[in-house]
This record gives structure tokens, C-alpha cells and sequence, in this order.
């Protein structure tokens, strides 16, 4: 049976905390509390990451070409996050929605996969973010690679300049088997996860 995708409530786009102080309150956490995230910051995240801004379909971080090549899953454990079951998810910005792509609590496998980076299974979600690299080499060849690394690094500290200004610590991990963490993910070879990212309250 075809999941049910879960609308997320649209985006704030005025917050109340400046650009300048998030970037100076900016800091790798890696410990958090057992508070579960609400629908309301997982929206607001997912869309400083790879949400709609335009009328053109433009997106929230620059792109070359507006070829678009990354692809944003969340982990959630049971009640980590309002209205979440535990199970992977696809962000899926057309519809600014999650979509459950497996069942289960996955994040220790996550951890595992990581070089048993243990934060990873007690934050309450963790945010992958995989390429598509045939997306942006399509049209650039092989520097379509570090386009995208570039891109990559934009949504990255969107995410977490988001986190600060919500209240929320992250931490940015590149330490991880890749194929391992594919697999969890279920996802095709083409897939190439780059970045995991935990996300919780600060303890």
C-alpha cells in the first residue's frame, strides 16, 4: 500500500532571531534532550534546506544551472517528532511533505554505519542529504561534482543557521560508511549520501 505523504505546515518566513546572531551562536552539538521536534520546526528546517522560494520552482539555496542533485531523507524514532512514526523519510519539496519510505527505528543503524558515532541515535531526527550526481554532471561533466559539494555546503549551513535561530543544535557529520548508510536509507546506487546531520534540543 502507497504511503500517505504527511503535509508539513508552510514555512515562517520572518523569524525572531537576525542572520547575525544565529551565525554568532553557531556550534557543533552533539548532545540533546529527549524532547521529541514538532512538525512546525522540522517544516521550517526542511525548508531552509531545499524548500520552494520562487515562482520558478527556485529553491531556498543556490544551485549551478538549477540542476538540482540533492535529495533530503529525515530518520525519525517513535514520538522524536509530532505526527512522525518511526521510519525514514523523503522530503518531498513539490508538496512540502514527508513521505515514509521504511518502517522502524533506524538511527542506531545509522550511528553504526557512522563509525558508531552514538549522538546520531540518541538526537531525535537525523537529516541525510544524498546526491544525484548525474543531475548537475549532465550538463557540467565532471565539475558537476563540485558543484554539487558546493551546494551541498549551502544547504548544510542553511540547516543549521535554521537550527540556531529554532532553538535546535546540530552538528555536521561526513564520517560514515556511504553504502552502509544507502542501504538504510533503501535508496538506489545512485544515491550518494554526503552529509548526515543530527538534530535535537541542545542538552
Amino acid at each position: 500500500m502507497k504511503e500517505i505523504p504527511l503535509k508539513l505546515p508552510a514555512p515562517t518566513l520572518k523569524g525572531k532571531v537576525s542572520v547575525e546572531e544565529a551565525i554568532a551562536k553557531r556550534r557543533s552539538i552533539r548532545k540533546y534532550k529527549a524532547e521529541p521536534l514538532t512538525l512546525t520546526q522540522l517544516s521550517q528546517i526542511l525548508w531552509s534546506a531545499q524548500g520552494i522560494t520562487g515562482s520558478q520552482q527556485l529553491r531556498a539555496a543556490p544551485s549551478a544551472g538549477a540542476t538540482y542533485p540533492l535529495e533530503i531523507f529525515i530518520l525519525a524514532g517513535k514520538e522524536t517528532a509530532e505526527k512522525l512514526e518511526a521510519g525514514v523519510y523523503h522530503y518531498d519539496l513539490a508538496t512540502h511533505s514527508l513521505v515514509r519510505q521504511r518502517y522502524g527505528d533506524l538511527r542506531r543503524e545509522l550511528a553504526k554505519a557512522a563509525l558508531d558515532q552514538g549522538f546520531l541515535a540518541t538526537a531525535p531526527v537525523d537529516i541525510v542529504i544524498c546526491a544525484l550526481y548525474q543531475r548537475t554532471c549532465h550538463r557540467y561533466g565532471r565539475r558537476g561534482e563540485r558543484y554539487t559539494h558546493m551546494e551541498l555546503g549551502h544547504v548544510g549551513e542553511n540547516i543549521h543557521l535554521q537550527a540556531v535561530a529554532l532553538g535546535l543544535g546540530a552538528v555536521m557529520v561526513g564520517a560514515f560508511d556511504d553504502e552502509e548508510v544507502r542501504k538504510i536509507l533503501n535508496v538506489e546506487e545512485q544515491f550518494r549520501p554526503l552529509y548526515i546531520i543530527p538534530l535535537g534540543k541542545p542538552a
